[in-house]
């Protein structure tokens, strides 16, 4: 069994800055992409940022330049920095994994439980 755990999310003002974190446990054989994704009430969830097993990454235009995402394999890990976040930036943060694992020794993907960040003064 797989688990992505997420930690980080909060209330903050215009401006500031979160960083989220996601640690994946349980029977994983290799961790392929690790991405971020949000979904914000009555809207559907998008892709916030992605990173590759080879740590090549790619933004959602309306992030690029503020968020940073990043990822440690050997402690199964990927990180969201957000920096100058914005109110439209409010929504629940999932992390999201392609992990191959030792049940079935097959790609699968998971989610984690969500985060809420929320953006406003």
């Amino acid at each position: 069994q797989v688990q992505l755990m997420e930690s980080g999310g909060g209330l903050v003002q215009p401006g500031e800055s979160l960083r989220l974190s996601c640690a994946a446990s349980g029977s994983i054989v290799r961790i392929n992409a690790m991405g971020w994704y949000r979904q914000a009430p009555g809207k559907e969830r998008e892709l916030v940022a992605v990173i590759t097993s080879a740590s090549s990454t790619n933004y959602a235009d309306s992030v690029k330049g503020r968020f940073t995402i990043s990822r440690d394999n050997a402690k199964k890990t990927v990180t969201l920095q957000m920096n100058s976040l914005k109110p439209e930036d409010t929504a629940v943060y999932y992390c999201n994994a392609a992990i191959t694992t030792l049940i079935d020794w097959r790609e699968s993907n998971y989610w984690g439980q969500g985060t809420q960040v929320t953006v406003s003064s």
